[in-house]
């Protein structure tokens, strides 16, 4: 009896000393897992320091700066028009001809001048058809440049101010961009539309630019130079605080990238990219992809440093 108890032991007493030595083990890997911690895949981008701009886009059409009208010094026919749109005019340049005969009375011919100098740009009389003098037989575009009418909406009107910088594009020449200001602000608001007229001047009109065509603009409202900014995707806004992660390194082992947490204050926000007024600095490098699971202190792996666009940036 004694023997059988004995060969029955040994097998017992292995089984349990293997138990005991692969919890060991296996407590061993839960507290290596523990004490390194979960590592996060993310993409950084660095902070960069530079101009941030806010605007506001608008349309119109561009017209010339000044314009003068051909008026008839009689009422009658016209006989002949002495110009096509387009051309150079100087003051007292025939413009057009006019018969003020009527039924058995001839009277001379009556020959309507360039009040100014400037280009032709609309000829709405014809040949044959009958003016008065009210009636304008050619428009005149002086030398007062181009313009470009705006429509501004009430609530924009405290954001309007003389001479602020504009950005213009035009369908007719893509990729491209002119160049302009804020010349005159009408002193009264429209009751019917609710908005202000606003005259851009356009600076650097070239040779490309012609009345009549139709602008994009942008007034540029806010300008700032030498700030830091990043894109606003990186920014986390959570229980009223609005903070940003940082990569650095541990402090036990450079080769291991870890994240801090940043309160940062926000200012301009435009386009994506908002502006850092504290909290930040230049080259540092915060995460724009993959914080949202993150707390201060956890290991990140880097899987793209994002290259800033000079256009967004």
């Amino acid at each position: 009896m004694k023997k059988r108890l004995g060969k029955n032991i040994i097998p017992v007493l292995f089984a349990l000393l293997v138990i005991v030595l692969f919890t060991g083990c296996a407590s061993k890997n839960k507290d290596e897992v523990t004490q390194e911690g979960p590592v996060f895949a993310v993409n950084t981008i660095a902070a960069v320091q530079g101009q941030i701009q806010d605007y506001i886009t608008f349309s119109g059409d561009i017209i010339a700066g000044s314009t003068v009208d051909v008026l008839p010094e009689a009422a009658g026919r016209v006989t002949e028009i002495f110009v096509t749109v387009g051309r150079r005019v100087n003051r007292g340049d025939r413009i057009a001809s006019i018969d003020p005969s009527r039924p058995g009375m001839t009277f001379r011919q009556s020959i309507a001048t360039a009040p100014i100098s400037g280009t032709i740009v609309m000829i709405p009389a014809q040949v044959g058809m009958t003016v008065t003098q009210a009636v304008p037989l050619a428009r005149i575009a002086g030398g007062g440049g181009l313009e470009i009418r705006l429509n501004v909406a009430e609530r924009f009107i405290s954001r309007m101010a003389l001479n602020l910088s504009c950005e213009i594009t035009l369908d007719a020449w893509p990729g491209e961009i002119f160049y302009g200001t804020v010349s005159e602000i009408s002193p009264t608001v429209d009751l019917a539309s609710r908005t202000m007229e606003v005259r851009v001047n356009v600076t650097d009109q070239g040779s490309k630019l012609k009345p009549g065509m139709f602008a994009r603009v942008r007034v540029i409202t806010e300008r700032k130079d030498n700030i830091v900014k990043i894109p606003a995707a990186a920014v986390i806004n959570r229980f009223g605080e609005q903070y940003v992660y940082v990569v650095g390194k541990d402090e036990e082992n450079e080769e291991i990238d870890i994240v801090r947490k940043r309160i940062v204050t926000c200012g301009i926000l435009i386009d994506g990219v908002v502006e850092i007024l504290n909290g930040l600095e230049a080259n540092e490098e915060v995460v724009v992809r993959g914080q949202s699971l993150l707390d201060d202190g956890t290991r990140v792996n880097i899987i793209e440093r994002v290259t800033p666009l000079r256009e967004q940036l």
